[in-house]
């Protein structure tokens, strides 16, 4: 299969890349820097001028390919109504180049789009009052294509998608430790963190391509991991104190209130129907272990 990628060249993405390239695949991924093109080119992949503003460039990347996996998702976190609207003319001019064709297009969320509180599955509905609601019109512009000949499906990545290089959620709450001398997590850190390892949620995105039906959610989280065990395995690792922070104190602590939010978010998610559906079976090491044997410290 002919793959047309965007976000190849990002944190994920070059795993994504390897992955599909290693099954058989070729593929062609959006570059929007030289940088980027060179990257692609270094993993066998060959670049696509062009960036998630550049409509002319998506329509042409994806009706060449057979198939379409859409990761990019950029903007200024100060303004999400504008990142939903990049994103969602994005899926919808990807889309709208797939129509009546039957090829694949997955699309990529959050599983901090679902409820606060309690065990998530795929077939729950995303909570538009949730952390992660800017990314529901995406969801929904992807899937609404399975209606119109697309092989449309929605993989929601976990918070932490963890490996070597990690510079997201983990690799901030590490340097917040290093900072101010002290690991810490929100109220008693019971609230449950998803998880999954880059190396498990590439193959999950290569198995989305080439088996998932059309309007279909996935989950790609391996774990539910409490926030505590991350501050105490960090705190271990950098022999600093383990603390309870308020969430008061925590928006403080943290890199900005909305960062406190997040770290003390209880939304943990299954992936049971996922799993069973395209025989994913993540193998690869845990969060924990990762921080504790990785690069994170």
């Amino acid at each position: 299969m002919h793959v047309f990628v965007t976000g190849g060249s990002g944190l994920t993405g070059p795993t994504v890349v390897a992955e599909l390239i290693a099954a058989g695949h070729t593929v062609t991924g959006l570059a929007r820097s030289a940088a980027a093109a060179a990257r692609l080119a270094s993993l066998g992949a060959t670049p696509h001028p062009g960036s998630l503003d550049d409509p002319g460039s998506l329509r042409a990347g994806a009706e060449a390919a057979d198939g379409v996996l859409h990761m990019a998702f950029g903007g200024d976190f100060s303004d999400p109504e504008d990142m939903m609207r990049r994103d969602t003319t994005a899926i919808e001019t990807l889309g709208g180049a797939l129509e009546h064709t039957g090829k694949p297009f997955v699309s990529t969320s959050g599983t901090l789009v679902m409820p606060a509180g309690r065990e998530s599955t795929e077939r729950d509905e995303p909570d538009p009052a949730g952390l992660a609601a800017f990314r529901i019109a995406g969801e929904r512009a992807c899937l609404a294509f399975a209606g119109r000949g697309v092989r449309a499906s929605v993989v929601r990545l976990a918070p932490t998608v963890h490996g070597p290089g990690d510079y997201g959620f983990i690799g901030m709450l590490v340097d917040t430790a290093r900072k101010t001398g002290k690991s810490a997590y929100v109220g008693d850190g019971a609230n449950r963190w998803p998880a999954v390892h880059r190396l498990d949620a590439a193959a999950l995105f290569r198995l989305a391509l080439e088996a998932a039906p059309p309007g279909r959610v996935l989950h790609g989280a391996a774990e539910n991991v409490p926030f505590r065990s991350i501050a105490e395995t960090i705190g271990r690792g950098l022999d600093l104190p383990v603390v309870s922070l308020t969430p008061e104190e925590a928006a403080g602590h943290f890199a900005s209130p909305f960062m406190a939010r997040v770290y003390g978010f209880d939304a943990p998610v299954s992936s049971a129907l996922t799993r069973e559906l395209l025989g994913w079976s993540p193998r690869h090491p845990s969060l924990l272990d990762d921080v504790a044997g990785g690069d994170y410290l």
